[in-house]
């Protein structure tokens, strides 16, 4: 028969190394952990060697390409140019099945167990995965492992369900349900296992998850297994992974598409109330471990708030802090600088032709310093003074007229202060510079320009995304409280905290007042909060895509524009006053882009070759 797409060549027992070339340091292992196959399980030392193996495949997603184009929902604009050949403008076209071959970490096919940052992807690199897990349990079922403690025994198997969940978790959230394999097939078996529903597939993921998190420790610096690598085993799947990616799984089990489908409208807010109580009860056992001080993990101070996403000058420190919970392999902390610079006009950087800008639209969701919406009557948003009292978030977040964006110039005078206002220097060009009347200042520190040069290698500057953090957490949880236990006042009987106290939570962090009384009345008026608090907090990580589709939303005006903010300056710019005070003139704001967008596009294609493979596994619905 035809090989399936699920089975690729690779020996039956590959080991070997790690092959963290970027991420050696926060692994030791002695060198007996490269192995021949007949050695792969017989110790906890070379077996762990094998686990980590599936650790190397995850995407670096902020570096798996040469620019960082991963942004696919209403929050991000591509330059023309350059720009039209990545994913994110193909996206927009209603283009899914371009994604093969553009180099994108979430969808293309290559993948390798090496340190090439440009051949991770989720699709192959989760196949392989979920085969090695399924080959690791079969092994401990077999009594291969003859050398270990029980609590080595634990950690590992608690990593092989974890592992075999995430995989299938980060497929399922683009394709929708898959065969879920619990055994290793041999290269040339007949495989015929039908795709299951979405549910279906989430149940079994979720009793993997409930499984790890049985097994595994909360930090394994406080167990006898890590004690060797003791301080150097944060990237190593815990208790407290597995708890919220279980959460995680529920709640998005329980999602307006997942439940409703995706063909019906009117629906946003059509949650299934099981899903989200369970979810509920897991994030919220979660959080009460970390607001009683039981885990390593902590929200940052808004002071440190950019060292969750870059850190500069000490000494390729990974980005996340106490916050992140878990990352990926860095594959070339020194490949920062192509990301960087494409997050700004090209005339004062070194990139490819390319600009990645925020949608004014999306900019729109960061409200008032005093916690309302901007279109809020009381929130006192004045179009004529648009930066003033906002979100703190706002100004970490955005590059908007009239900021300093070089410190020191000397060749390109002309731009040391941001021209985003209508024919400023900012906006002239369509194909390199925004688009929107915004730049992203979320990633880059305000010296990643070629006049300062404040940044680079010599500075050892690192830019790095975590899969998931612990703000999120907290905003899963007042999402599936507010469902699931009843709105705002909502919550599990795991957590101190209710839904609102969650989501306030993550406002006091960042300088804002809470949820005002008149949203919390109100479960769909609390929901939209929730959401816009997500869509601030977790700007530009990745998350919006994901968010619009299984809020059925990805389809619904106004998700399915991208706007520009237009406007005169009042005066002339006063480099000595706060920029976040200019008055301006006429401030409006045009569509400039309406994403074609329909029913089919809330799942990804198939291949054609995929489907062909064996009737039981069928193409998403529209393809």
């Amino acid at each position: 028969m035809k090989k399936s797409l699920f089975i690729y060549v690779f020996c039956a027992l590959l080991v070997g190394t790690m092959a963290l070339t970027s991420c050696t340091e926060y692994f030791e292992r002695d060198s007996e952990s490269v192995l021949q196959k007949e050695d792969a399980f017989k110790n906890f030392t070379n077996f762990q060697g094998y686990v980590e193996v599936m650790f190397n495949v995850i995407p670096d997603v902020a570096k798996s390409y040469w620019v960082s184009s991963f942004n696919w929902g209403d929050d991000e604009v591509i330059t023309t140019g350059n720009g039209e050949y990545l994913m994110g403008f193909q996206i927009d076209n209603g283009n899914y099945r371009s994604y093969i071959g553009k180099g994108d970490c979430f969808l293309d096919r290559s993948w390798t167990v090496d340190g090439d940052r440009f051949a991770k992807s989720l699709w192959g690199g989760a196949w392989y995965a979920i085969r090695q897990a399924n080959m690791g349990l079969k092994a401990i079922e077999d009594g291969l492992l003859v050398d270990a403690t029980q609590e080595q025994r634990n950690i590992l198997q608690g990593e092989l369900y974890f592992f075999r969940a995430w995989f299938y978790f980060e497929l399922t959230k683009y394709w929708g349900g898959l065969p879920y394999m619990t055994e290793p097939l041999e290269a040339n078996a007949q495989f015929n296992l039908p795709r299951e529903s979405y549910q279906e597939c989430a149940e079994k993921m979720a009793a993997d998850f409930q499984k790890a998190a049985d097994l595994l420790p909360i930090d394994w610096d406080n167990t006898a297994t890590g004690a060797p690598t003791k301080s150097k085993n944060a990237f190593r799947p815990n208790k407290i992974w597995a708890l919220s990616y279980l959460g995680k799984c529920l709640l998005y089990a329980g999602s307006p598409l997942m439940v409703n489908g995706q063909d019906a409208t009117g629906d946003t807010y059509k949650y299934d109330a099981n899903y989200c109580k369970r979810a509920a009860d897991v994030l919220g056992q979660v959080l009460q471990l970390v607001e009683s001080n039981q885990t390593q993990y902590s929200l940052v101070d808004f002071a440190d708030y950019h060292e969750l996403f870059w850190t500069k000058e000490k000494g390729w420190l990974m980005p996340g802090g106490t916050e992140a919970i878990m990352r990926s392999p860095t594959f070339g902390a020194d490949s920062y600088w192509r990301q960087m610079n494409s997050y700004q006009i090209q005339d004062i950087c070194e990139g490819d032709g390319i600009c990645l800008c925020p949608a004014a639209n999306y900019v729109n969701y960061f409200g008032m310093q005093n916690g309302l919406p901007l279109d809020d009557p009381n929130s006192g948003f004045d179009k004529n003074h648009p930066w003033k009292d906002r979100d703190p978030r706002f100004y970490n977040d955005f590059v908007y007229d009239g900021v300093k964006q070089i410190n020191s110039p000397s060749g390109l005078k002309e731009f040391e202060f941001a021209n985003l206002y209508e024919g400023g220097n900012g906006v002239d060009n369509p194909a390199r510079d925004s688009r929107t009347g915004y730049l992203n200042y979320k990633f880059i520190p305000l010296g990643a320009n070629r006049d300062d040069n404040d940044y680079g290698y010599g500075k050892a500057t690192h830019f790095h995304l975590a899969w998931l953090r612990l703000a999120e957490v907290y905003l899963m949880y007042a999402e599936a409280a507010s469902v699931g236990y009843g709105g705002a006042k909502g919550k599990a009987g795991s957590c101190p905290l209710t839904a609102e106290d969650a989501l306030n939570k993550i406002r006091a962090r960042a300088g804002v007042d809470p949820v005002n009384a008149a949203y919390t009345s109100n479960a769909n008026k609390f929901m939209d909060e929730v959401r816009r608090e997500r869509a601030v907090e977790l700007a530009f990580e990745g998350h919006r895509f994901c968010d619009l589709r299984r809020w059925k939303l990805l389809t619904v005006y106004p998700y399915n524009v991208k706007t520009m903010q237009k406007f005169d300056r009042a005066k002339e710019l006063d480099p000595k006053a706060d920029p976040k005070e200019n008055e301006v003139r006429n401030f409006r704001e045009e569509v400039i882009i309406t994403r074609k967008l329909e029913a089919k596009h809330y799942w990804l294609p198939f291949k054609n070759d995929d489907v062909m493979l064996y009737p039981e596994f069928y193409q998403n619905p529209g393809w």
